[in-house]
């Protein structure tokens, strides 16, 4: 049991570390926000990659391979609204982390709040999510003697995994954010993040 453990560790641990949409916009929300509000990120990001694992383990991988004009039209919405993020983060205002960091409570709360939307917006429409889950359900979940525990653990190791992955990419901005102290920087340091999005809709897409 401890060996599949460590197997299903490994797997969602490199599925989450590695480069992609979800963990640029983490570098993004590390090197430009609060602690706080990069982990909300983080934790929407992981908690609903978590809920993609379980929904998947339900039977949503019969669905999409059943109708995969689904997948098609996930793929499609999710490429549109990470060429938005792109757009966005080109035209990101600079010189602002100070203030930012000095928002009032309400404002803090709203930044949270937001966080946490985007990172799950971002997971749930993220077709390597669920292709990742599909296979992690294939090879971990539906050849185990008890199906329903096996998914328990897979979803709770994969949350993990993800908190661990996804933050690594937040702290790595942290660590940025040092670097990051003058506009121009800044503003280069945006549109390179932009140009990688774009970068992951054209992988995505091809």
């Amino acid at each position: 049991m401890s060996s599949s453990l460590l197997a299903m560790g490994v797997f969602t641990l490199v599925g989450a570390i590695t480069p992609g949409p979800v963990n640029v916009l983490a570098l993004r929300h590390g090197a430009a926000r609060s602690r706080l509000v990069s982990a909300a990120y983080v934790l929407g990001a992981s908690a609903s990659y978590a809920a993609v694992v379980w929904v998947m383990g339900q039977g949503a991988q019969w669905l999409l391979q059943t109708l995969p004009q689904l997948s098609t039209a996930a793929q499609w919405l999710c490429a549109a609204y990470l060429l938005w993020l792109a757009w966005r983060l080109a035209n990101a205002p600079v010189g602002q982390a100070g203030a930012q960091q000095q928002a009032g409570s309400q404002r803090t709360l709203q930044a949270l709040l937001q966080a946490l939307l985007q990172g799950t917006a971002v997971q749930t429409l993220n077709p390597k999510a669920w292709l990742v889950a599909l296979a992690g359900v294939g090879l971990f979940v539906l050849p185990h003697a008890n199906a329903p525990w096996a998914l328990l653990q897979f979803c709770a190791i994969s949350l993990l995994a993800c908190l661990v992955g996804v933050g690594s990419w937040a702290l790595l901005g942290q660590l940025l954010s040092g670097w990051l102290r003058t506009e121009r920087r800044q503003r280069l340091f945006h549109r390179l993040l932009a140009l990688l999005l774009v970068a992951s809709v054209a992988a995505m897409l091809a």
